[in-house]
């Protein structure tokens, strides 16, 4: 069924909700029986990469579940676990692949081991924001691209929110040039940790949840996470007192909610359509979150012992060198993230034009004058 049938079904489904049914877990059922008064019960399990403090992150699989419900009178319903709580975050997609959870909601480039090309379901260093990232995987081809790439792990993706650009993250010691990347120990996934190793960087990928006990024992000397919310709530200011920008590999990361096939084809087609109108809803109220919530908590940063700081124009250059050398090589040795990159890089180029003569000219003027 297309999307916009799926929409249509799931509006008038949620049209006819009049109360919010709670969420709980029991046995899936495959039942594909009629659909109204006679709507098969069936419970699924999510599991999320998130720990519960990050309401924000976390809180984009509680709205699915929440909405999921509403618009099926309680009839489908979703209970949501944080990390560890059944697997551990970065084990997510194994666990829905396994068929261990129904849904997951994780980050792509979490998995680049099992694919590299996952990382464009996220974000790539030096690419597109998160409105850029929502028009590729929409309207430029990129979710088509994504579905063919986690179908060889009987997964069907759907877009699960996104951040907006993210910080440089937390040093414990500052940063000034290149020569000071050389042995740091730091938390970065993906391809920026890939950019990163190439740099010196010795690189860690730890779920969300242990960051911070990392970085206080001295296991890690660094870690990038998401933005002044969610920083301030981990206390990363506590333990590092230099916070770096930009994030040039997640200018705009979009994370995944990750649905079994089997699972989502032994959905009734109407229930089909309120799980994928669920998901576009928590996915937009997510960036929605943070873009309204990230101005104060950042003001709170800047009035404790921070040292807010931009990366330097040589590591920068250097980022963008190693990041280009990477992609390029991975292009040329796999036809499927060839096509993948060749398609985002054009979409990438033509928006990075638009976006440059119109937002950022306009940005870049008027953030002086109002701070002026």
């Amino acid at each position: 069924m297309k999307r916009r049938q799926f929409i249509r079904k799931a509006a008038l489904g949620a049209a006819a909700t009049t109360s919010l049914a709670a969420t709980g877990c029991a046995p899936e059922s495959t039942s594909r029986g009629s659909v109204g008064s006679n709507r098969p019960k069936i419970r699924w399990r999510l599991a999320s990469s998130f720990p519960e403090i990050l309401d924000t992150i976390y809180g984009a699989g509680m709205m699915l579940a929440e909405r999921v419900s509403q618009i099926t009178d309680g009839n489908f319903s979703i209970r949501v676990y944080a990390t560890g709580e059944l697997v551990p975050g970065l084990q997510v997609l194994d666990a829905v692949q396994q068929g261990t959870v129904q849904i997951g909601h994780t980050s792509g480039y979490y998995y680049i081991g099992k694919n590299p090309a996952l990382v464009f379901d996220t974000s790539v260093p030096f690419g597109l924001t998160a409105r850029q990232q929502l028009a590729w995987l929409y309207h430029g081809g990129g979710l088509e691209f994504m579905r063919e790439v986690y179908a060889d792990f009987n997964i069907i993706n759907f877009v699960g929110g996104s951040t907006g650009a993210q910080m440089g993250g937390w040093f414990r010691r500052q940063i000034h040039t290149l020569q000071d990347l050389q042995g740091l120990k730091m938390r970065i996934p993906g391809l920026g940790g890939e950019v990163m190793s190439r740099l010196g960087v010795s690189v860690q990928n730890i779920a969300g949840g242990e960051i911070y006990q990392a970085l206080e024992q001295g296991a890690i000397d660094a870690t990038e996470w998401v933005g002044p919310y969610d920083d301030l709530k981990l206390g990363f200011h506590k333990v590092a007192p230099n916070y770096y920008y930009p994030g040039w590999w997640e200018p705009g990361p979009m994370l995944s909610f990750l649905v079994n096939r089997d699972a989502w084809d032994a959905l009734p087609a109407e229930y089909q359509g309120a799980l994928e109108t669920a998901t576009a809803e928590a996915s937009l109220s997510m960036l929605n979150r943070y873009d309204a919530q990230n101005p104060a908590a950042f003001q709170e940063i800047l009035a404790q012992d921070v040292n807010v700081l931009p990366f330097s124009d040589d590591i920068m250059k250097a980022a963008y060198k190693e990041f280009t050398d990477v992609v390029e090589t991975a292009a040329a040795g796999d036809a499927m993230y060839g096509k993948i990159y060749e398609a985002w890089k054009k979409f990438r180029n033509e928006s990075a034009a638009w976006f440059g003569t119109a937002e950022h000219a306009y940005l870049s003027f008027a953030s002086k004058q109002i701070k002026g």
